[in-house]
């Protein structure tokens, strides 16, 4: 037996989908057929497909009366079919070599980075309203750098060995889980709807997968990417459905072993609960993984350059629609900073493009669906009737043809206004306006303001006010950005996670995460065993 070493992970590059260039032509093929055909998207488990006839369909946010599928909702029944499979096809795929693991995922980055690359970009352009670059950053270039870097990183884990003395020969073997993992993905990142439910399973783990009922679509092209890759019958169970639905099931089951989840913060408490209820049923201890909310904030100093304040406002703030767990949606000027950029960035705003994701033109696109659309159109009408807020750019809502809000800033006079507290989801960015002195009174305000700990960013030339924040912030967000915006984390360079009630900073992206996949057994073994209870010490004087 060799010792085969992966190959050196490197983040995938990014295309640019320029005019004239052949990637925006294949794509813009790629998106017209996808657009032109309807699809029955069916429960995959065990490598069957099966419909159970209690169906939904998923439309593009931008055109929602574009039909783009057809999919069935698991049941009760099906879900344990499902667990069953997975612990089944653990039993062998925890057996198999890491490097023959490791082959299945590589490969599917790598079918990934060239003939599915259009598939996955198209169905989530048209899926969750991404514009091209959205897309490609998200659901292919970081699939991939999740496939490869994972992959990397596992290698390390399982290099980890103890020390030995004389005599003998000490060893771990990183086990599986004894059981089934939960893996929830939300909407916004078909990245996440990869990641969550492969990293358990490179680890050895079978796993069943409840994707977003908004992202079906998409997310069951990760899945076929995954069978296309070589991943057996049973791994990953793919199964749709209505989440209490699913839930029931899973959390009360005893071969439950760990949760991946992202969502939100009140789903996973509550599923959380849920198994504190039931520990006693369970086989082993759940590991309880959950990335969840955010009230992620750019604050910026007196010193601060305002053009890569305004800068990162928009990209920050409005990029995906402000739909990312890590986007900017609570701002903090400086008063002599305000007067100079101010105009600028409210200009900037309503200059924004909005529509078709299919125009490559366009900057941003609609909100995921009328929930989401009706929540955010509810903030908006609450700060045009309140003394407190002022909408000084955007506002505007048209849910007519897509689920369309302009890019809005609500300017407020108190810091604990409403939606500088709660998490939004949406193309909102609140701005404080504070005197240019209160430094670190703002400090503390921007740490105590929501009980997230997500993402953050600071902006200052002034080298000690960045010392400031350093410490001031240390623990208001797991990434923390200085003179960037705060989303964009890159797999290998930033682990993404954060703590309080976003989550349980188990770092996506990273060892850290995998490790939670695993249970170590500690092996000794003794090539020469003694055969004389007695010690030396007790021999005659």
């Amino acid at each position: 037996m060799s010792a085969y070493r992966v190959p050196i992970p490197l983040n995938e590059p990014v295309r640019s989908y320029a005019p004239g260039t052949a990637e925006r032509q294949a794509l813009k093929q790629k998106i017209a057929a996808m657009s032109a055909e309807k699809i029955e998207i069916p429960l995959v488990i065990g490598g069957k497909e099966v419909r159970t006839g209690d169906t939904a369909t998923q439309v593009m946010p931008h055109r929602h009366g574009h039909v783009l599928a057809t999919w069935h909702k698991a049941g009760p029944k099906e879900v344990e079919q499902a667990i069953k499979a997975a612990t089944d096809a653990r039993r062998e795929w925890g057996s198999w070599s890491f490097e023959d693991r490791a082959s299945v995922f590589l490969r599917a980055a790598e079918l990934l980075t060239t003939s599915w690359r259009e598939t996955i970009g198209a169905s989530t352009m048209l899926n969750q309203s991404k514009t091209v670059h959205q897309s490609e950053i998200d659901a292919v270039c970081e699939t991939i750098d999740f496939l490869r870097f994972n992959v990397h990183f596992a290698e390390q884990i399982y290099d980890n060995q103890p020390i030995n003395s004389p005599g003998m020969w000490n060893r771990v073997d990183y086990r599986p889980l004894e059981g089934f993992v939960y893996a929830v993905t939300p909407f916004n990142f078909t990245s996440i709807g990869a990641n969550l439910p492969s990293s358990p399973a490179l680890m050895g783990n079978g796993v069943i997968w409840k994707s977003a009922s908004s992202t079906v679509f998409s997310n069951y092209y990760i899945f076929k990417l995954f069978e296309a890759a070589g991943l057996p019958a049973g791994v990953i169970n793919f199964i749709p459905g209505n989440a209490s639905t699913i839930s029931d099931v899973a959390l009360n089951h005893p071969e439950l072993a760990g949760i991946h989840f992202t969502g939100s913060t009140e789903v996973f408490q509550g599923m959380w609960r849920t198994v504190g209820d039931n520990i006693k049923k369970y086989k082993m201890y759940p590991r309880l993984v959950g990335e969840t909310g955010g009230k992620d904030f750019i604050l910026a100093h007196a010193s601060a350059d305002p053009d890569a304040v305004i800068t990162a406002i928009v990209r920050g703030g409005f990029e995906y629609q402000g739909q990312k767990c890590s986007a900017a949606s609570r701002v903090y000027i400086p008063d002599n900073l305000w007067h100079v950029m101010g105009s600028r960035l409210v200009e900037t705003a309503n200059s924004l493009r909005m529509g078709d994701v299919a125009d490559f033109r366009n900057f941003l696109g609609a909100v995921i669906d009328r929930a989401s659309f009706k929540k955010l159109t509810g903030y908006l009408e609450e700060a045009r009737r309140s003394d407190q807020a002022e909408i000084i750019a955007g506002g505007e809502a048209d849910d007519s043809v897509g689920y369309f809000i302009r890019p809005t800033l609500i300017k407020v006079k108190r810091p604990d206004y409403r939606t500088m507290c709660e998490e939004l989801f949406g193309p909102v960015v609140t701005l404080y306006v504070y005197p240019e002195k209160q430094w670190n009174e703002i400090l503390t305000i921007v740490d105590g303001t929501s009980p997230y700990g997500l993402t953050g960013a600071v902006f200052a030339t002034d080298r000690t006010a960045i010392a400031d924040a350093h410490r001031g912030l240390r623990f208001a967000a797991g990434n923390f950005y200085v003179n960037d915006k705060p989303t964009g984390a890159v797999v290998g360079q930033q682990p993404f996670g954060g703590s309080r009630a976003s989550g349980t900073n188990d770092k996506a992206g990273s060892m850290i995460n995998l490790l939670r996949w695993l249970s170590a057994r500690t092996i000794k073994e003794n090539f020469v065993p003694p055969t004389d209870y007695r010690y030396p010490f007790m021999a005659q004087e």
